[in-house]
């Protein structure tokens, strides 16, 4: 099924399958270590279906393993996201940085209008961990002489609407696929000799996840040559 959907988005289950028919073939001699590091890393940066299925197309086991978890209703990225979308929730509805800053990050619910002021200071919103008060939100700023930080996660469709005098409004570009029932941000307002820009990180548990995963990979490879 995921090779009829490439451009799909992969979830942390089925790139934790990959890895696992990967452990298997590493252990069964069909696969040599170096060979293994490429694919199990591959394996991790992988953001779709059709990234991830050639990694074992040619493993007896890919064969027998089954259907990637997120393709079933019961799980899956809409569903995550659906949990996380709380709709009728009034949220947190403004940011303040004067001479100074604001920081919003974990877990916190973003209203569906949120206005962030910032004068001669700076803002930070991380929604990598945050709840959306519904599937759109509507960030407006006003940087000047200050700068807005927004941090989301990849697959988050994120539309830049404002203006910028002598400061700028970015967005880095995301090269996956937009997730499944993602909420959708509309970033807006005015910039005057500051910036408000948007960048897109994995959720911290999740780099933690793939830095101990390499770490115990490490380990093993260093108790073989012993």
């Amino acid at each position: 099924m995921a090779e009829d959907l490439p451009d799909l988005r992969a979830s942390d289950t089925d790139r934790e399958r990959v890895a696992e028919i990967l452990r298997d073939a590493l252990a069964e001699g069909r696969l040599a270590m170096e060979e293994f590091d490429e694919r199990l890393d591959a394996a991790y940066r992988a953001r779709t279906y059709g990234e991830l299925e050639p990694l074992t197309a040619d493993l007896p086991a890919a064969a027998q393993a089954p259907a990637p978890l997120s393709l079933r209703k019961e799980s899956g990225a809409t569903a995550a996201w659906s949990e996380r979308i709380v709709s009728g929730t009034d949220g947190s509805t403004a940011g303040i940085g004067i001479l100074g800053g604001f920081q919003r990050k974990g877990r916190w619910t973003i209203g569906r209008r949120f206005t962030a002021v910032c004068f001669m200071g700076g803002g930070e919103m991380d929604l990598r961990e945050a709840q959306f008060a519904g599937p759109e939100i509507v960030i407006t700023c006003w940087a000047l002489m200050g700068g807005v930080n927004i941090v989301v996660p990849p697959g988050v469709e994120v539309e830049m609407r404002g203006i910028g005098i002598m400061g700028g409004f970015d967005a880095r570009e995301d090269e996956t696929p937009l997730e499944p029932g993602a909420p959708r941000l509309i970033v807006k307002g005015l910039a005057l000799m500051g910036g408000v820009g948007v960048e897109r990180k994995l959720p911290r548990a999740e780099r933690r996840r793939q830095k101990e995963e390499r770490r115990r990979l490490k380990e093993e490879r260093r108790r073989e040559l012993d």
